[in-house]
């Protein structure tokens, strides 16, 4: 495989990955609202965790990712199998002023 493919195929699974993690953190996030505040707090206080929870498992989730892809960068040498998403630019072609 090429280097581009290798680099679309690493971001298109670091995406499914951090769409997982979010889910994941979402539904464990509702679980522990669910089971232990929902009984606790009174009626009036249930929409109000909704939010919070939803910032709450992107929070999470953002936090795993950069964990995880911080230690996944630090053992492969990515040069090595992909290649940049973003090059130098190209240097622009001017017209001749008259």
């Amino acid at each position: 495989m090429s280097k581009k493919t290798n680099t679309l195929l690493f971001v298109l699974g670091a995406t499914v990955f951090n769409v997982l993690v979010t889910f994941i953190s979402l539904a464990l996030l509702l679980f522990i609202y669910f089971r232990f505040f929902i009984p606790v707090l009174p009626e009036s206080a249930a929409p109000w965790g909704f939010p919070i929870i939803f910032a709450g498992a992107i929070a999470a989730s953002f936090f795993i990712y950069r964990t995880v892809l911080k230690q996944v960068l630090k053992r492969v040498n990515m040069e090595k199998y992909c290649a940049p998403i973003f090059g130098p630019r190209r240097p622009a072609h001017h017209k001749p002023q008259d």
